[in-house]
């Protein structure tokens, strides 16, 4: 199907407004050993956890967050893993399950607030677009027709290549696109990584683009 759009604007940001709430600040205080919370003012909850992490060598304090995030997806030998290069690795995306990458840009930035600076900063990137038609758009689609417009050297185009063609399922797609939000009658805001999608990786504003869609074949599900 062919699609027409226009990218209105790209952003890049250092946190994500909805990455932590207060539950998961006092959850975290707890497990940093700070069990006097009930008397903490509402702007004083944050400030009293990057106190308590600093109180912690970075790669442990990374570890206890790891955990209190993670634990449900990676084991022990993972998180060591994870915390020690978070301080020197961007933010593992080559290697950690794609799945998970919202999760850990969300917990490097917050040992970066954390610690001033000492772990690396990472950095996600927001597009608000326009596309017609305006029917059944999905994040595999919104991806499809993006490559249209990012540079050959996109990370997307060289992992994903024969996903993006159509001669494969493109499951990867939900979690490259951490979020796709309707905001007009054809206009939407998508939020990744900028390892995905950077803000100079854009060649076009406006372009048209093909999208061919995935067909399973009958011998698949044998």
């Amino acid at each position: 199907m062919k699609y027409h759009i226009i990218i209105n604007a790209v952003k890049l940001v250092e946190s994500l407004n909805d990455a932590w709430n207060a539950t998961d600040y006092l959850q975290l205080l707890n497990a940093f050993g700070f069990e006097d919370t009930a008397n903490l003012k509402p702007e004083e909850i944050e400030e009293m956890l990057f106190m308590a992490i600093s109180d912690f060598e970075p790669e442990e304090a990374a570890t206890i967050v790891l955990k209190y995030k993670l634990s449900e997806f990676l084991n022990d030998n993972q998180i060591d893993q994870i915390s020690n290069d978070m301080l020197i690795d961007k933010i593992s995306e080559e290697y950690a399950d794609i799945s998970l990458h919202h999760q850990l840009f969300n917990i490097n930035q917050l040992l970066h607030k954390a610690y001033n600076g000492k772990f690396p900063k990472a950095k996600a990137t927001i597009v608000d677009f326009e596309i017609q038609p305006n029917e059944n758009i999905t994040k595999e689609i919104v991806l499809k027709a993006f490559n249209a417009t990012l540079t050959r050297s996109n990370v997307i185009k060289r992992l994903f290549a024969n996903a993006i063609a159509g001669n494969e399922s493109f499951d990867e797609a939900e979690s490259i696109i951490w979020d796709l939000k309707s905001t007009g009658a054809n206009s939407y805001t998508l939020t990744t990584s900028e390892y995905w999608m950077s803000k100079d990786e854009f060649e076009q504003a406006e372009f048209d683009a093909e999208v061919v869609e995935y067909e399973e074949d009958e011998d698949d599900n044998d």
